[in-house]
């Protein structure tokens, strides 16, 4: 199995203390997708990155880029169109408790 991730860019800085009710439901239920995606086992970790940049990664594992662009567009915010979403390849080297 193999790992992506991608990157979640907002449409402007401070988007976190800006968002709009309309923004906050799409983000609250893209925040219930990882949640289940974090059950069944295909989330590995998925955070934003604080401060004035808002960037949001999901790392998680897929067969291939299909199946891994297929779990990206899934996500609520990719339909909403209101932040870009951008896929990679990863690879998690030194992870804690990881030999």
């Amino acid at each position: 199995m193999a790992e992506w991730i991608y990157f979640i860019h907002p449409p402007r800085r401070d988007f976190a203390a800006t968002m709009t009710d309309a923004e906050k439901q799409v983000w609250a239920e893209h925040a219930a997708r990882l949640e289940r995606l974090l059950a069944e086992g295909t989330l590995i970790l998925a955070g934003p990155t604080l401060g004035p940049v808002n960037t949001g990664i999901a790392v998680f594992e897929a067969e291939d880029e299909q199946a891994a662009r297929a779990i990206m567009d899934g996500d609520p915010i990719s339909a909403s169109g209101l932040a870009h979403l951008e896929l990679r390849p990863f690879r998690a080297s030194f992870l804690r408790g990881r030999p």
